[in-house]
């Protein structure tokens, strides 16, 4: 009998948070199905399995939206500014040099 409570209760659990996590989803879907719109065919079903990715992040305006950088991509700004934030600490930079150089390095 006790089985039987507490598979009932853990039944009513899933049923009742289903919705809250398909939620997400579902809006993801509904974004990725607005970016699409002018997709046919082969096209549109790669973007879609690319863009339903969890990496994948919607762009507000419906626009094409880009993927997050993976460790294997190019540096990333946060990268950048660690590698020169400890270039500029070991040159012992500060105040308007430290700017200038920061600023160049974060461009090149």
């Amino acid at each position: 009998m006790k089985k039987l409570i507490a598979l009932a209760c853990l039944s009513f659990a899933v049923v009742v948070s289903a919705p809250a996590f398909a939620g997400a989803q579902h809006d993801k879907m509904k974004g990725c199905n607005k970016e699409a719109t002018d997709m046919k065919g082969a096209d549109r079903k790669a973007f879609m399995k690319k863009c339903l990715k969890k990496d994948y992040e919607l762009k507000a305006d419906g626009a094409a939206a880009e993927e997050k950088p993976t460790a294997s991509a190019a540096p990333t700004q946060q990268n950048k500014m660690k590698t020169c934030n400890a270039d500029a600490k070991t040159k012992a930079l500060k105040g308007a040099e430290r700017k200038a150089f920061m600023s160049s390095c974060l461009k090149g």
